[in-house]
């Protein structure tokens, strides 16, 4: 390393470094013309070279070396050559490629004088060798009519980068930047030809990496996140990652945020200086521009700061005066993980047990695909890998190794293909190949972090390392199969052998990081009756606890099925073994496998003698031990509603202020515009009877609904009674121009978070605030953080209320709880919805926020929290109070472990619900396939379950005996009739409308999955549904159920079917809702989408009936009442998705898909699926006998990596869908 290296890399451990500013900006304020471009050289030369800003090295020097100065004059300690577009690829452009090399060996020597003239020992000043993007992108093609097009190789810009590097060398750099990286393929050319450079010319200089996030979607050109970007130029080794370019600071903040977060070595930023106006030109000044990036340094984000397009000394002037003597950022102790990426990152560690790769774009392995790529139907081939990524795989094996087949051709055409399907790139790739050519070239056509499948020491040594070294050289992990020259390993010494060899070549002759090294040692079958073999459980468990041990970070790998195949048709006692192995070799150290997940069980949980006998056979522990299995293994083959009472007419000779208050209590509209006119005409203003009697009115409703005299409905009505008294007072207060701002006791936002579209609870406590005269802000739901914090901004609020219903709005609470601090608000979040919990608000919310995270647990207590909140001497004893509950909620929950009495998921997996499925034969449906239905609303009508409906408007109770409860049986009686007045009107005036989709298929089950298929010939799946089981442990005789329990498994060659459903009752809806609100009138808003959720439970009912009776057809004889129907008296299940048995709302989207649902019925999900219209139900059809409902309950990490890994979902993305399940804490591993 040089020595301008070393200074370089002491001063940033010092300070922060300070980089230029634009060149082209500057270039432009002097004003050139086509003349100062040619120069006496070039005068008669055949184009235009005008805007040719780079050829000024040659034309106009004392131009570009004053800008140099005037950057150093101002403190700048990195100055860059004026070489952005100086490389034979750009130079195309002006017929000047042939000047390339000489471009950037005189903008090198420029750069370099200038600032050895200012470099001394106390301020050494630094020259980088600027590499842009060229005008030519590897990842996107320039003819849209042909995506896998391209206008140069890879090899192609490897030299272009090469000549270019080769000129900056020689003309005195002391570091490359490649920078404003659009497209990551065209950097990993830069970096591959650096390090060419570096090796063939014995030379090493430091990198700055420098990428462009080049709009607010968080992307680069090609698709990428920051941190895919970061894992894609990892193996660069760089002095620094970076980004420039695109943004000015304000927008820039979160990706360097972001890269500071992930960046295993120094960050740099160099924003621009806002964005350009009409006129093309920057106007953020330099005052504001240092302010911000000064933020960055006092957040500790940066290392390296300067500015882009539109930035000048002035600039570069402020930002070095505002970060001076703050400190630099320290470099982060960042977890050994192997990180690869697609579009989207994907980073395996401790945690991510199992990793899930498609292999269905792999000709060797699908004729389907095969027969594809030989046909050239590339669009259907693309599909299949579509499909794969869409049913969970978390990276895409792609081989074409076929012999009918030009393998390297189809190898690059498609991976080209795959980059512009974003559905597809999301994920890596995985190169396969038998043949290193074909490897190669796949490598060169992958902006992400590939793996390379495989290499190994069956061809030598020299093969090996010069495979291993350009992998790294193309930022790949590598597969090393356990073959060394003599064959395939299959015992314990041989396979650390081998691997041990590997692994020292690997890390001490190529080095090549050791988490980007996957052993695969082998797992072959154990109990096969051959004596050489009853020791090949121990071989592979003690092989890779030794893997493990002497290896470190190096990952484990292998086929676990293969370990039972002796004992294939006798599903528990392979369970058994899978779970045996398991306990072991992952005990041992063992990573990742290919695994049956429907073929592991607990292990805690066997029974006894089949776990000794299993653990005999898997641990080689007694001779006789295979037989013993085998002889004991067939033993384990195995309606009240009473009328309205009568308002006395007494009270209509009362005041006028008691004549409001009873209309207001009792909720009674027929006179309320009577009233009020009598009262306006008593008072005078307007103004003043909203804050006379109809506030006092509603401050008795506020009082009565705390003490708990009033219900729910009933405050509704009341609410609903003071809007229309407002609305009729409306006119006067224009007319006054007094407006509406009538004096509250205080302001609050409401809104249901961004994917979210529940909101009756939300409107229940925002009536209930109303009732006791708080002005209420409700946004709706489906709220983004953005438009909640802008409008309490906009609005002044005094409290922001937040709600959801779906697991997924905890994560967005505490996203919004997050950027409340970041912008600095100091007002009360309030935090609600069925979701939500106290030791959710305490544990997850309330530490991100400061100024009080309050959990509501229902609309009765919202007053009395707002009140205490927005009162001057009750707030900070208050949130005082609230601080330390929640403290000890925390400190119970640490000292809580929710996991101990979780069992490890292979044990648990090893005690599923015992059905012999020997005997079995599943109903084939009547109806296979997808059924369309429009249901009259008529016939839902008598199947309603009323106790949820009551329980809606929180009249605790069952139906009937509540209609005659003593305290609140008047109240549910009144409400009772008017629902069915309500229910009247919606069957005679046709409010809604109910549709549904069924879809009946094929289905087995494969672990803890379902595959469906299309038909019963079961050659081709169409999904594959994923389930989660319980963890816990179980006493004698109770089993840790998942749902795939009740379809008969792949392995006992049984045909069974499954079931999927999505049905609404709330088509039409909105139309009456909007109709209601337009009417003031959110009694009956709320009536009627309370009605619509009955119906569409109803209609759920009504449907799975007709499965079971007709479509099915598996209980056609059935006969039961409603009373039944309500009971479930019935055989098979509807579990719906997101709830207690199947607690993932992810698994909609494959249901969507299979019974295109959308268009079926109208009901589309939203980005956290939840359905609209919400008056919807939607599940899975079981038919066993013996299938019940359950909750999966609390889940631990190994399972949920398992699950994630299935899904081909990033384990931290499956922790926030699954957050309410979890026994440990994500952030605290």
């Amino acid at each position: 390393m040089s020595t301008a290296a070393e200074q370089i890399r002491q001063l940033l451990e010092q300070r922060i470094l300070i980089l230029d500013g634009a060149m082209g900006t500057m270039i432009q304020k002097h004003g050139l013309e086509e003349a100062d471009y040619r120069g006496e050289r070039f005068a008669d030369w055949h184009r235009d070279v005008k805007g040719n800003n780079d050829l000024l090295v040659l034309t106009r020097p004392d131009v570009i070396r004053g800008i140099h100065e005037a950057y150093l004059e101002v403190g700048a300690d990195i100055i860059e050559t004026n070489s952005f577009n100086a490389t034979r690829t750009s130079q195309a452009d002006y017929d000047m490629q042939e000047l390339a090399y000489e471009i950037n060996v005189e903008a090198a020597r420029l750069a370099r004088a200038a600032a050895d003239s200012f470099s001394t020992p106390e301020r050494p000043r630094f020259v980088a060798g600027g590499l842009g993007p060229t005008s030519s992108t590897l990842s996107i093609s320039p003819d849209v009519n042909d995506p896998g097009y391209r206008n140069i190789s890879f090899a192609e810009l490897v030299e272009v980068y090469m000549e270019a590097v080769r000129g900056l060398v020689a003309g005195g750099i002391d570091l490359l930047l490649i920078e404003t990286i659009f497209d990551t393929l065209n950097a990993k050319a830069a970096v591959f030809a650096c390090q060419q450079v570096f090796e063939e010319d014995g030379i090493e200089l430091p990198i700055m990496i420098s990428g462009t996030i080049t709009d607010e979607s968080g992307r680069t050109l090609s698709g990428q996140t920051t941190e895919a970007f970061y894992n894609s130029l990892r193996h660069a080794s760089a002095l620094s990652f970076g980004l420039n370019c695109a943004l000015g600071p304000d927008k820039l903040r979160q990706y360097v945020e972001e890269m500071s977060r992930i960046s295993e070595t120094w960050v740099s930023a160099y924003p621009n200086a806002g964005l350009p106006n009409e006129f093309g030109e920057y106007d953020l000044h330099a005052e504001a521009m240092a302010e911000q990036v000064s933020e960055w340094a006092e957040s500790g984000f940066v290392n390296i700061v300067g500015g882009c397009c539109g930035s000048t000394p002035e600039h570069i002037r402020a930002i070095a005066e505002a970060v001076e003597g703050k400190p630099p950022r320290k470099l982060p102790d960042i977890k050994v993980e192997c990180r690869l990426s697609g579009l989207e990152p994907l980073n395996i560690g401790e945690e991510t047990l199992f990793v899930n790769v498609g292999e269905r774009a792999n000709v060797t392995g699908s004729a389907i695909f095969k027969r594809l790529i030989l046909n050239e139907e590339y669009e259907e081939a693309l599909d299949v890998c579509r499909t794969q990524v869409e049913n969970g795989a978390q990276i895409v094996d792609v081989n074409m190794d076929e012999g009918m087949l030009d393998g390297k051709a189809a190898m690059v055409r498609f991976l080209k293909l795959c980059a512009a399907e974003p559905d597809i790139a999301r994920v890596p790739f995985m190169i396969d190949s038998s043949k290193w050519e074909i490897i190669e070239a796949g490598l060169q056509c992958v902006q992400g972090k590939a793996i390379v499948n495989s290499i190994s020491l069956k061809e030598g040594e020299e093969a090996f390392i010069e495979h291993a070294r350009l992998c790294r050289r193309y930022g790949a992990a590598v597969i090393v199969m356990a073959f060394d020259e003599q064959g395939q390993a299959d015992t314990k010494a041989r396979k650390v052998e081998i691997c041990t060899r590997a692994y020292g070549i690997l890390t001490r002759t190529v080095g090549f990081p050791p988490e980007d090294i996957i052993f695969d040692p082998n797992i072959f079958a154990v109990a096969t009756g051959i004596e050489e073999h009853d020791n090949y459980g121990v071989d592979f468990i003690e092989a890779t606890r030794e893997i493990k041990q002497a290896l470190p970070h190096a990952m484990v790998s292998g086929g676990v099925s293969n370990v039972s195949f002796s004992f294939r048709g006798n599903n528990p006692v392979r369970e058994a073994i899978h779970a045996v192995f398991l306990y072991h070799a992952i005990h041992a150290g063992m990573d990742m496998g290919i695994v049956n997940a429907g073929q592991l069980a607990v292990y805690d949980e066997l029974p006894e003698e089949l776990r000794e006998a299993v653990e005999d056979v898997v641990l080689n522990r007694r001779p006789d031990a295979g037989d013993r299995l085998v002889e004991i293994a067939p033993n384990y083959m195995g309606d009240g509603s009473g009328g309205a009472k009568q308002e006395s007419p007494e009270w209509r000779e009362w005041t006028v202020e008691k004549r409001l208050e009873h209309s207001l209590v009792k909720g009674i509209t027929e006179y309320i515009e009577e009233d009020t006119a009598e009262a306006l005409e008593k008072f005078g203003r307007p103004i003043l009877v909203i804050e006379g009697p109809l506030m006092d009115g509603m401050n008795v409703v506020g009082d009565l609904f705390g003490d708990g005299k009033m219900f729910l409905p009933q405050v509704v009505k009341s609410a609903r009674v003071m809007k229309k008294s407002v609305a009729w007072l409306e006119p006067y207060l224009e007319a006054e121009k007094a407006g509406c701002d009538v004096q509250t006791k205080g302001r609050i936002l409401m809104a249901t978070v961004k994917g979210d579209v529940h909101d009756i609870g939300k409107n229940i406590v925002g009536v209930v605030l109303q009732c006791n005269n708080y002005e209420v802000i409700d946004l709706g739901v489906m709220v983004p953080a953005e438009k909640i914090l802008e409008t309490a901004r906009e609005r002044n609020v005094d409290i922001i209320g937040l709600s959801g219903l779906i697991t997924p709005s905890l994560d967005e609470m505490v996203h919004v709880a997050r950027e409340m601090k970041r912008q600095g608000f100091n007002i009360p979040l309030m935090i609600g919805g069925a979701t939500t919990s106290k030791a959710h608000t305490a544990v997850k919310i309330e530490p991100q926020y400061e100024h009080g995270a309050i959990y509501v647990a229902d609309a009765s207590r919202a007053v009395g929290v707002a009140s205490t909140l927005l009162s001057d001497e009750q707030k900070g004893a208050f949130l005082d109070g609230v601080r330390a509950e929640y403290e000890e909620v925390r400190q119970r929950r640490a000292n809580k472990d929710e996991a101990r009495n979780l069992i490890p998921i292979s044990d648990a997996r090893a005690n599923p619900t015992p059905i012999d499925w020997s005997g079995y034969r599943a109903c084939a449906p009547a109806k296979p396939g997808v059924t369309v239905l429009d249901v009259p609303i008529a016939e839902l009508v008598d199947t309603i379950d009323w106790t949820f409906f009551f329980h809606a408007w929180q009249l605790k109770g069952r139906f009937p005996k509540i209609l005659d409860d003593p305290e609140k049986g008047e109240e549910a009686r009144k409400l009772y009739e008017d629902a069915r007045a309500m229910l009247d009107r919606i069957l005679e005036e046709g409010w809604l409308k109910a549709k549904a989709v069924v879809g009946l298929f094929p289905a087995n089950s494969d672990g803890d999955d379902v595959v469906l298929y299309g038909d019963d010939s079961r050659n081709e799946a169409l999904t594959t549904l994923h389930f989660l089981r319980k963890q816990g442990k179980q006493p004698s005789g109770k089993y840790n159920e998942c749902l795939s329990d009740y379809i008969a498994p792949l392995s006992s060659g049984k045909q069974d079917y499954i079931g999927g459903f999505a049905c609404t009752a709330g088509i039409g809806i909105d139309d009456k809702i909007a109709e209601f609100e337009k009417d003031h009138d959110d009694y009956s808003s709320l009536m009627l989408k309370a009605l619509a959720d009955r119906l569409a439970e109803s209609l759920a009912e009504w449907l799975h009936k007709r499965v079971r009776k007709e479509l099915w057809g598996y209980a056609a004889e059935e006969q039961l009442d409603n009373e039944a129907l309500i009971a479930e008296q019935y055989q098979g299940i509807r579990p719906a998705m997101g709830y207690p048995a199947s607690p993932d709302h992810t698994e909609k989207d494959l249901l969507w898909e299979l019974l295109d649902a959308e268009a079926n019925t109208g009901i589309w999900l939203t980005e956290s699926k939840a359905m609209v219209p919400t008056a919807a139900v939607s599940g899975l059809y079981f038919a066993h006998p013996d299938s019940r409902y359950f909750a999966v309950g609390k889940l631990n990490r190994d399972q949920v990596a398992d699950y994630a890994q299935r899904k081909g979902m990033a384990l931290s993305e499956m922790e926030r869908w699954l957050a309410p399940n979890l026994a440990y804490d994500p952030d605290s591993a």
